[in-house]
């Protein structure tokens, strides 16, 4: 957005009444046609304004999108989302962010897509990422801590992002599948990629992406069994600069903690209670082995305990866990 265009929205915004268009050009030392230009430009990008003689213009909806305009004033963060990209369009937010990060960024850079042409999950899988409907964010962390725990942050982002969603959509029923997904009706709502640069004893910088399915109605038919979205579970659709900004909120103070703790033992109740492995039967697909076993918790270290039919009880580290069929279902559906 042009900067002086996002300056109108900033004073129309903080104003909350209306504004002259007097005191708009005295404070940005522009002529009433340029104003008005730039109120063009907000109503073409889908902001309600309206405009009034004598009295001015008054901003009447934002339009809910996740730029800075609308994200920042529902921030509490230090950090997180101070330091805010937001692109159109863009191969891959995670992509980004990383040569950001290599040059420098710093920590709680945020980098955010309308859309993606090459969004990717875990296991390089594409991440289907069509403009206007979903969230596709990507921040850069710096956490002073040996390379062996940044296994840890996908779970606290996980949590993150699973209380972000139940205070927005407090309707929505949503799990945490380890080790980076939110589930909602047996299907993935989220997808959390970590990627990082470290030496064995110093972590360079680590770039959590999630890409989060809001209001994509309907699922692209290959995907219907597989995906769904807040719209779709809860019959309305939700406001992303409000989903985002209680992610980030959330994200940051969960991460100050864990840097200040030894693990992950302070989330372990969350993520206990809101797994949707707990107490299953699975198939833990790895790169060359397939480990079959029921679920058993987690360690503080984040590592899936597999209890195999022996009762040995061996701690995962990495994998892709599949739900083997019960007799009885134990899940919710």
């Amino acid at each position: 957005m042009n900067p002086v265009t996002a300056t109108i929205l900033r004073r129309l915004a903080d104003d909350g009444g209306f504004v002259s268009g007097g005191e708009l050009c005295a404070e940005l030392r522009i002529t009433r046609s340029a104003v008005w230009k730039h109120i063009a430009a907000l109503r073409k990008a889908g902001y309600a304004i309206e405009a009034v003689s004598g009295r001015g213009y008054r901003l009447e909806r934002l339009t809910g999108n996740p730029v800075p305009e609308e994200v920042a004033p529902l921030l509490d963060t230090a950090s997180f989302g101070r330091n805010f990209i937001s692109l159109a369009s863009t191969d891959s937010t995670n992509l980004r962010a990383r040569a950001l990060a290599r040059d420098g960024a710093p920590e709680g850079a945020v980098v955010v897509a309308d859309s993606q042409t090459g969004g990717r999950g875990r296991m390089r899988r594409a991440w289907v990422s069509p403009p206007g409907v979903n969230l596709y964010c990507s921040i850069v962390l710096r956490p002073p801590v040996p390379s062996v725990r940044v296994p840890e942050i996908p779970l606290v982002a996980a949590a993150a992002i699973h209380d972000a969603i139940s205070e927005e959509c407090p309707g929505l029923t949503a799990f945490i599948k380890w080790p980076n997904d939110i589930i909602a009706s047996r299907r993935k709502l989220c997808g959390i990629l970590c990627e990082m640069e470290s030496e064995p004893d110093c972590t360079h910088f680590v770039v959590v992406g999630f890409g989060l399915n809001v209001n994509l109605d309907p699922v692209p038919e290959e995907l219907q069994s597989i995906a769904t979205s807040i719209a779709i579970e809860t019959g309305a659709r939700a406001c992303r600069a409000r989903l985002l900004a209680a992610v980030l909120n959330r994200f940051e103070h969960l991460y100050l903690e864990w840097l200040g703790r030894d693990d992950l033992s302070f989330i372990l109740p969350c993520l206990e209670t809101h797994a949707w492995l707990k107490g299953r039967e699975l198939k833990i697909e790895q790169f060359n082995t397939v480990l079959v076993g029921a679920e058993a918790g987690l360690s503080p270290q984040g590592h899936l305990l597999l209890r195999t039919a022996d009762g040995t009880i061996l701690p995962v580290t990495s994998g892709e866990a599949h739900l083997l069929p019960l007799n009885h279902e134990t899940r919710p559906a």
